[in-house]
This record gives structure tokens, C-alpha cells and sequence, in this order.
């Protein structure tokens, strides 16, 4: 294997192509606050907790991403360059962020600040990137933003002495959001010259020595207590890390980052959904109304998408299997 063979060339998508991965991919983030809230409910002293899991979920996964690559391309991971190097880092610390709100607030009220982020993605683009959005996405991005807020404050009654805790978590979820468009953006450019699975190798190799950084800052256990420990991180690694984030990454090579980032607040209404069954977070029927927003936008958002968009743009790198 050779760790300086061409990637293959690019495949032209239709329109939708793109749109659909970061849809799916939304869909996968949409576990990890369920995944995390089961491998820290509960928790002893001994456990791991929320950035140990992140850790691990980067260690689990690397190994993963490395055969991919040797496999479908039968080489080495292309050399990264500086633009996922900073991707990398924002999301790491975007995710140890993330990890420590949602031990101090809902999972529905975190994710729909985090995701705040996502749909801040399409400001930075167009001040970074020049990728000026459609006027049907300023229409999509208060939409959902709406529902997002719906979904989020329609559950907040009855919480009494728990909000200043909750607070904080909502504070920690801000900052997240701010690194969630850094990352969305950065993440962009380094598709430019990097092929989808690349990318995601490199994202997770930055993410994994942020990690080690992360848990000594707060002074968490490297290992769990027993191996049943292995297990949350281990479903991240899979369905969160490798397919989430993968098609996210991937699909960013085909859509606008103004339009991912309104799909991807996919999120909370998948998150939300799950955590009314295993935790009893109750939709309340402005939650449920939220949720349908915020779907709505997101087909508003595509719908505009398909209008404007007649061919994949030059950026676009190879896809996720290239």
C-alpha cells in the first residue's frame, strides 16, 4: 500500500445526494446524548464519565476508519492538512462541552442549543466561504429555530430548583454551539483536498489526542470499572462516530453548509423522541408541535436546495467509499 496514491476521481450526485447523507448523519448524531445519558446515569466513582466515553468512542472508532481506507482504497490515509487539524479540535472540544451539559440539563434542552451551532453554519459560510444562501433558507433557518425552541422551552415547566443547575448546562451548550459552526465550516474546506473517509480518519485522530487533554482537564477515570464500561462507547464509536459523522463529513462535500446545517437539527427531534421512551422526558404538545417545525424546515431547506443547485459544485470531493 501506498500512502501517496490519488484519490479516485470525483463521481458527479444528483442533487439530492449530498443533502440525504447529512440527513442520515443527523439522524446517527441524533444517539449520542441517549448514549451518553445511559453510560453516565448511574455512574460510580469508578465509571467513566462523559469525556472518558468520548475517548473511548475516538479509540473504538480509529481503528475502524484506518481498515476502511486500507481496504476500499488499498492504501494509507492521504496526508491532512491544516483545515482538519482545526476541525478536529472544535469538535472535540465542542463534544466535551456537550458531554458535561447534558449531565446538568435535559438531553432536548442541549441539543437544541448545541444545534443552534448547525444553523450557524450558514452565516460563517457566507462570510468565510462565500456560499451565499438561498432567501428559502433564511425562511428554513427561523422555522426551525422556532421548533427548535419549542421543542427545547416546552419542557422546561415544573423543572423548580433544578434550573440554575440547568443553567449552566445551557451555558456549556452555548459554547458548544459556537465551536459546532467552526467545525461544520472548517470541516468544508478540508474536504477540498480530501476525500470523505480521509477526512473522518483525520477528525477522529485530532479528536482522539484533544480527548487525552480533555480528561486529564477534568480529571476523569482512563478506565471504566469492569468492561460492561466498553459497551456505550463502543455504540458511539459505530453508529455516532464512523456512520454519523461520516455521512455528515461526506455529505458536506456535496451540499451547501448553509443547507447541512439546517438538516442536521435532525438532531434533537431524534434525541428527544428516543429520550421520551427510555428516560420519560415527556413531549409536551408544544414539543411535539417543535418537532414538526423543525422537520418542515428542514424539507423547506432542501426544497431550496433542489432550486438553486444545478450541478455538484467544484469543491466537492470524492464520496464517503469515494
Amino acid at each position: 500500500m501506498s500512502d501517496t496514491a490519488a484519490p479516485a476521481p470525483e463521481k458527479e450526485w444528483p442533487n439530492w445526494f449530498g443533502p440525504v447523507l447529512v440527513l442520515l448523519g443527523g439522524i446517527c448524531i441524533g444517539f449520542a446524548p441517549i448514549g451518553l445519558r445511559l453510560g453516565t446515569d448511574g455512574a460510580g466513582p469508578g465509571d467513566l464519565g462523559p469525556q472518558g466515553i468520548a475517548f473511548w468512542r475516538y479509540v473504538f472508532a480509529l481503528p475502524i476508519l484506518f481498515m476502511m481506507i486500507a481496504v476500499t482504497q488499498k492504501r494509507l490515509p492521504a496526508k491532512p492538512n491544516p483545515y482538519v487539524v482545526i476541525a478536529g479540535v472544535c469538535f472535540a472540544v465542542d463534544i466535551g462541552l456537550w458531554h458535561w451539559s447534558l449531565t446538568l440539563t435535559t438531553v432536548a434542552n442541549s441539543t437544541f442549543i448545541v444545534n443552534l451551532g448547525n444553523i450557524g453554519v450558514g452565516l460563517t459560510a457566507w462570510l468565510f466561504l462565500k456560499e451565499r444562501p438561498t432567501p428559502i433558507w433564511g425562511i428554513a433557518v427561523v422555522i426551525a429555530i422556532a421548533g427548535a425552541a419549542a421543542l427545547s422551552l416546552g419542557g422546561i415547566s415544573g423543572a423548580g430548583d433544578a434550573r440554575p443547575l440547568a443553567l449552566r448546562g445551557d451555558i456549556l451548550a452555548f459554547g458548544a454551539a459556537i465551536l459546532v459552526s467552526c467545525y461544520m465550516v472548517a470541516s468544508k474546506v478540508a474536504r477540498r483536498t480530501l476525500g470523505g473517509l480521509d477526512t473522518i480518519f483525520w477528525l477522529t485522530a485530532v479528536e482522539l489526542v484533544t480527548a487525552v487533554f480533555l480528561i486529564a482537564l477534568f480529571k476523569e477515570n482512563w478506565l471504566p470499572a469492569d468492561m460492561s464500561g466498553f459497551i456505550v462507547p463502543f455504540f458511539l464509536a459505530i453508529i455516532v462516530q464512523v456512520a454519523g459523522q461520516g455521512l455528515i463529513i461526506t455529505g458536506l462535500g456535496h451540499t451547501p453548509a448553509s443547507v447541512a446545517g439546517v438538516l442536521i437539527v435532525v438532531q434533537p427531534v431524534v434525541a428527544a423522541a428516543i429520550s421520551w421512551r427510555l428516560f420519560g422526558e415527556v413531549l409536551a404538545p408544544l414539543q411535539i408541535g417543535g418537532c414538526l417545525f423543525i422537520l418542515f424546515g428542514i424539507l423547506l431547506a432542501q426544497s431550496g436546495h433542489r432550486k438553486s443547485v444545478s450541478k455538484p459544485s467544484q469543491n466537492s470531493i470524492t464520496s464517503f467509499v469515494d
